[in-house]
C-alpha cells in the first residue's frame, strides 16, 4: 500500500503538479491543529487575560484570526465527519460514534485528496470515527486512536498524551523532505475531559501551579434563573447531569475551570515544539498551520456542561490560519463567518488540489487575502446524534438573530435570541411580541435550508439557500 501511494505521488508530481507549480514557486506543507471541545474565548489572543498561551497567540499575531468561527454540529464526531469532507451533517451522515465513512465517501475526504495529489499524509490523535476498521492504511504515517483516549495511557505518572502527540508529530516533522509536501493533521484530545475518572480534568503535572492562586470569576449566565429559562429537557439533559460534577459547587468550579486551562495550556505547549521542530528542518516559511476545536464547551454558562446546544459557548470555536508565504495579512482578524466545513476545502485550495467544489464549505483564501467580495449571512446547525438525554437541535444563526428548534420535543420548543443586544442569550423572544416578525422569517429560513439539503445530491456545486 505504501509503496504503491509513493508511486501515485511521483506520478502526480511528474504531471499534474507541474502545472501547479508553474504558478507558484512551492506546494506548501499543511499542518492541521484540531484541539477537543476548545471554546473561541479559551486563548490569550481572543481576549481571555488568565490563559497562558503565548505559542498560539504568536501564530495569531503574525497570521489571520477569524473571530466568528462555528462548528455546524457540536459534538465531537460529527463534526470531526464535517472537518474531514466538508459537508454538512446531513449529507455525510455521521451522526453517531459507531459509523465510518465509507471508501467512496473517504475518497472525498482532504487528507485523501491530498494524498492522491501527491502529498504525504500524517495522522496523529483523536480520529472520532469509531465504527468499522480504522483508516490507517489510508495515510503515509498514522497514530490515530479509536474512542476518546486516556491522559495517562502508560499509567500515572507517566508522560502526559498531550507530549506523547507533540513528540509523535515532531517524529513526523522530522522525517519529512522538502521536496515533497505534506499535510499533518494533529487531533488532541486535550482540553476534553476524562469522562469516567473522578477529576476528569487530567492535566500535565508540569502544569500543577498554573492558575493555582486566581479566582475565575462565575459567568453572569450560571446564576440559577437561567437554567430555569430553559427548556425542561436541557434542564434535565446529560448537560445539567454533568454540570452537577464539574461545576456544582464553588470549589468544583474553580478547579474545573482552571484544569480545563491547564490542558490548553499544555496543548499550547505541543505546538510550541511543532513551531521549533518545522524551524529546525528548515521547513517554518513554507508551512502553513491551522488551529481550531471541533467544538465549544460550557463552563457553567446556563448552568450547563459538555456542548450539544446552540448556546454560543457551545458552537463558537477559535480559528487561526498562519501562512507565512504572506505578510500582507499578518496580525489581521476579521468577522467574517467560518466554519468547520470551510477547513477542508480551504486546505485543497491552499495545495491547488480540487475537490472542495463537491464541498459544502467554501475555501477561506479570499477571506485570508482580505477581499471583500460576496460571503456567507448565515449558516444551519444541526444536533441530532441519537441519545436518550440529550435534545435534538436545528437552527439557524446569522450576524444579529440566532433560532434554535428542540425538535423531538412535542410540541417542539423554540428559542430566539438578538445577539446584537443579547450576547449572553438571556432573553428569549421566541414567545416575546418583540420577536414575532423575526421568529416567522427564520423559521422560513429553517425551512429553506431543510428544502436545500434534501435536493442537493452532491453532483453540483452547493449554494446556501436564497
Amino acid at each position: 500500500m505504501m509503496a504503491a501511494m509513493a508511486t501515485t505521488r511521483r506520478a502526480f508530481l511528474g504531471t499534474a503538479a507541474a502545472g501547479i507549480l508553474r504558478g507558484q514557486a512551492k506546494r506548501p506543507n499543511l499542518l492541521f491543529l484540531l484541539g477537543d471541545d476548545h471554546r473561541w474565548d479559551a486563548l490569550g489572543c481572543m481576549g481571555n487575560r488568565t490563559i497562558q498561551t503565548p505559542n498560539i497567540d504568536g501564530l495569531s499575531r503574525s497570521g489571520v484570526t477569524f473571530e466568528n468561527n462555528f462548528v455546524t454540529t457540536a459534538i465531537c464526531v460529527t463534526s470531526r465527519a464535517s472537518f474531514f469532507s466538508g459537508l454538512y451533517a446531513r449529507k455525510h451522515g455521521i451522526l453517531a460514534f459507531n459509523q465510518q465513512f465509507n471508501d467512496e465517501q473517504f475518497d472525498r475526504t482532504y487528507p485523501a485528496l491530498l494524498g492522491k495529489a501527491g502529498y504525504r499524509t500524517g495522522f496523529i490523535g483523536k480520529y472520532g470515527l469509531d465504527g468499522g476498521t480504522l483508516p490507517e492504511n489510508r495515510y503515509d504515517y498514522w497514530r490515530g486512536f479509536r474512542g476518546q483516549g486516556r491522559y495517562f495511557p502508560k499509567g500515572e505518572p507517566g508522560p502526559h498524551l498531550t507530549q506523547i502527540m507533540s513528540e509523535q508529530a515532531v517524529e513526523f516533522i522530522d522525517t519529512a523532505k522538502a521536496d515533497d509536501p505534506f499535510c499533518l493533521s494533529v487531533s488532541f484530545k486535550a482540553p476534553h475531559v476524562e469522562d469516567d475518572d473522578p477529576r476528569q480534568f487530567l492535566y500535565d503535572p508540569r502544569d500543577e501551579g498554573l492558575y493555582r492562586d486566581l479566582t475565575i470569576p462565575l459567568p453572569k449566565t450560571a446564576d440559577p434563573k437561567y437554567i430555569s429559562m430553559l427548556p425542561l429537557s436541557v434542564q434535565r439533559s446529560e448537560a445539567r447531569k454533568r454540570w452537577a460534577v464539574r461545576f456544582g459547587t464553588p470549589g468544583l468550579y474553580q478547579e474545573s475551570v482552571k484544569s480545563y486551562y491547564r490542558l490548553v495550556t499544555g496543548v499550547d505547549r505541543a505546538v510550541g515544539d511543532m513551531l521549533k521542530a518545522l524551524e529546525a528542518r528548515g521547513l517554518r516559511e513554507n508551512t502553513v498551520i491551522v488551529y481550531t476545536g471541533d467544538n465549544g464547551f460550557y463552563l457553567n454558562e446556563h448552568g450547563l456542561a459538555g456542548k450539544w446546544f446552540m448556546h454560543e459557548e457551545s458552537i463558537r470555536t477559535p480559528l487561526i490560519v498562519n501562512d507565512p508565504r504572506t505578510t500582507r495579512m499578518r496580525g489581521m482578524r476579521t468577522r467574517q463567518m467560518a466554519l468547520n466545513i470551510d477547513i477542508a476545502p480551504t486546505l485543497l485550495d491552499m495545495a491547488g488540489v480540487g475537490g472542495g467544489e463537491r464541498m459544502q464549505g467554501r475555501s477561506l483564501i479570499p477571506a485570508l487575502r482580505g477581499s471583500r467580495e460576496a460571503w456567507r449571512s448565515e449558516f444551519f446547525y444541526e444536533h441530532n446524534f441519537p441519545h436518550a438525554w440529550i435534545p435534538q437541535t436545528e437552527g439557524v444563526r446569522d450576524a444579529r438573530w440566532k433560532y434554535t428548534k428542540y425538535i423531538n420535543n412535542r410540541p417542539p420548543e423554540e428559542e430566539l435570541y438578538d445577539l446584537q443586544v443579547d450576547s449572553l442569550e438571556e432573553r428569549n423572544l421566541a414567545g416575546a411580541a418583540s420577536g414575532a416578525e423575526e421568529l416567522a422569517r427564520l423559521r422560513g429560513r429553517h425551512a429553506a435550508w431543510l428544502k436545500a439539503m434534501n435536493e442537493w445530491d452532491g453532483t453540483r456545486p452547493w449554494v446556501d439557500p436564497a
